[in-house]
């Protein structure tokens, strides 16, 4: 029952694009339980939509949600996969309506494509492990980001990829690059944000993943052992991620 002053929790939506790992479903019972413990706070709803296999919220039930977030995938984001072209246009279709939406690895990239802008395979290679983010010196004063617990404006974060942003949308701002990617994160206004790297990830999850490509032949062994071992030595700066994002999808402010 709804009591007289009582509000409607906030909504949000995960926009799946991976299935689930045998390691993912065991230990955390599927990524959707991943993403909501790393963004998620008491009292929120969050529904999960398994985009990756066809399944999208409905058009007039888009106004109802809050914020949404799109996941990482195996998949290519510049690939034409129906799937794919269809999540193309919802995303299109939410960055009218302003809702937020904030984009992680693959996320990040089909946005960015989405939206107008170029994604392609990284002339460097695969990017896996912890890398260095540094955040721009000029970094725009949005809604989301002052008048709260300060964040270093260098951050450690996982990263497991092979795909990059290219160019930026049209009113896109590059807010965050490293020594092996160019754009790491990117904004448009106060409700679209994308980000390479992947704050929800935990060190087992990516050391799960790394056993899986190589297994998949994807990347070599010797790659695999060395990118582990440099995984045991550090910690990524999770925390500050999850407040970063948070920020983002609920308005609450964070000091850079």
């Amino acid at each position: 029952m709804k009591l007289e002053g009582d509000e409607d929790p906030k909504r949000f939506a995960l926009l799946l694009a991976a299935k689930d790992s045998d390691y993912v479903k065991k230990v955390y019972g599927g990524y959707f339980n991943v993403f909501v413990e790393a963004f998620g706070e008491e009292g929120e709803r969050w529904d999960l939509f398994r985009v990756v296999e066809g399944e999208f919220p409905d058009m007039d039930e888009l106004q109802k949600y809050d914020g949404f977030v799109i996941s990482g995938s195996p998949f290519d984001a510049f690939g034409d996969e129906l799937w794919i072209l269809q999540l193309c246009i919802l995303l299109q279709n939410l960055a009218t309506m302003k809702k937020k939406v904030l984009g992680i690895c693959f996320g990040h990239q089909v946005l960015c494509r989405a939206l107008g802008g170029k994604v392609g395979r990284a002339d460097s290679g695969w990017d896996i492990g912890l890398r260095k983010v540094e955040l721009v010196d000029d970094l725009p004063q949005f809604n989301f980001l002052d008048n709260s617990e300060e964040i270093p404006t260098c951050l450690s974060i996982i990263e497991c990829h092979q795909d990059e942003v290219w160019e930026v949308p049209l009113g896109a701002e590059v807010i965050a690059f490293s020594n092996k990617t160019n754009i790491e994160i990117f904004t448009i206004a106060d409700h679209v944000m994308g980000i390479q790297g992947h704050p929800e990830y935990t060190k087992d999850i990516l050391s799960n993943l790394i056993d899986r490509l190589e297994d998949n032949k994807c990347i070599e062994k010797a790659f695999a052992e060395d990118t582990k071992s440099k995984l045991e030595k550090e910690e990524p700066n999770r925390r500050h991620w999850e407040k970063i994002c948070k920020g983002f999808l609920k308005r609450q402010r964070v000091q850079i």
